[in-house]
């Protein structure tokens, strides 16, 4: 384990780096599945709550592993071996979500997650041992990660108002090991194009997720009432929703990642984005439940679908200036995009479910077409 080289040509994702992010999808399938239901059931504090801190714990296991990965993938039987740790760890932690939405019971996902975690500092033990360039920054990695899940198996005996305090250290905490572990000693040497990649092909799985949610509460309401108009509009709706999405994030050219610093925002930033972009299929999910039988109003339903794109369209264009692709040469549609969004969330009442999603649909699709055109002038320009 010696470090992959950061400007290896052709460096493209693995076949068991696809077979460790389907086991993800899992995990963030049950998050947004259980997220939909407690929107559905009127339950939207609770269920937001919940759905951040299970959402955190897999974004951050993903992202810690992609980070390692791009850095140190020998493929060899013992790292093969601690990433299949990995992948059932993340098995264990979708397997308590339930419990964690339901009761606040976090054991099960803290034991995951744990897991996942411990596996990893083995990666970085290893790189500490074999590659000792980087030791110290390896030593950093793993003695961080290691005090933390510490932290986090003590939490188990919080209580009270303990609870969200030392869950919001805790995550400070992991977020603050990479950035020692790197300032500290010699930085890691990733693959800048490599892991653009990785998250290119995790906000892929994440629209899928989107898509399959939204088919299935599609078909469950066709069976239980017929195809209405209002459904067919959400349906079409939520279809623009997801394809302007994925146009606006993978326009422009390659990510530019120059500084720890912009790395660090631009790898922590999709935390928002990866989250809103589940939300919004739990959104289309519960926007669907609410035209027959759910406690959701109009207006909460509607709401429920426009701040999860809304925040997904801001998202999408700080991070394109952010790493300096070339897409959104101009903000002001995405902002306008993103106010436009939630306003017409609270116009169900008047206009009616339906027509408010698609109307959202319509806005964010608009704000691509402002985009792309600009993209198109500026490259009749240098032509």
């Amino acid at each position: 384990m010696r470090g992959r080289d950061p400007a290896e040509e052709h460096r493209a994702s693995t076949p068991l780096e696809l077979l460790f992010d389907l086991t993800f999808v899992v995990a963030v399938s049950q998050a947004a599945g259980r997220l939909h239901h407690a929107l559905a059931e009127g339950h939207p504090g609770t269920g937001l709550a919940g759905y951040a801190a299970v959402f955190f714990a897999i974004w951050w296991a993903w992202m810690n592993f992609t980070w390692f990965a791009s850095a140190y993938d020998t493929d060899d039987v013992l790292y093969r071996t601690l990433t299949l740790v990995q992948m059932a760890g993340v098995l264990v932690l979708a397997s308590g979500v339930p419990a964690a939405f339901r009761d606040g019971d976090f054991t099960v996902v803290v034991a995951g997650y744990v897991l996942m975690r411990l596996a990893l500092i083995t990666q970085w033990l290893r790189a500490a041992a074999e590659h000792r360039e980087r030791r110290g920054t390896a030593l950093r990695y793993a003695a961080g990660i290691a005090v933390v899940q510490g932290g986090w198996i003590a939490r188990e005996w919080a209580a009270g108002t303990w609870l969200p305090v030392t869950f919001v250290l805790l995550v400070a905490a992991e977020l603050a090991v990479p950035a020692w572990a790197e300032a500290g000693g010699r930085a890691t040497g990733w693959h800048p194009q490599h892991i653009a990649e990785r998250y290119g092909l995790f906000t892929i799985i994440v629209l899928g997720e989107v898509i399959l949610a939204s088919l299935t509460a599609v078909q469950a309401a066709v069976t239980a009432h017929g195809l209405t108009a209002s459904v067919l509009l959400i349906a079409v709706g939520g279809l623009l929703l997801v394809f302007s999405l994925w146009w606006i994030y993978f326009t422009g050219d390659d990510v530019t990642l120059t500084t720890l610093r912009t790395a660090l925002t631009w790898g922590y930033g999709h935390y928002v984005g990866f989250a809103a972009v589940a939300a919004l299929g739990a959104g289309l999910e519960a926007a669907l439940a609410a035209e027959h039988h759910a406690p959701l109003s109009p207006r909460a339903a509607g709401l429920a679908v426009a701040v999860p794109a809304a925040v997904v369209l801001l998202l999408f264009g700080f991070l394109h200036r952010l790493a300096r692709t070339g897409a959104v040469r101009h903000p002001l549609p995405v902002v306008a995009g993103a106010a436009i969004v939630p306003a017409l969330g609270c116009a169900p009442p008047l206009i009616g479910l339906g027509p408010a999603v698609l109307a959202m649909g319509l806005t964010v699709a608009a704000v691509l077409a402002a985009d792309v055109a600009a993209l198109h002038r500026a490259a009749v320009r240098t032509a």
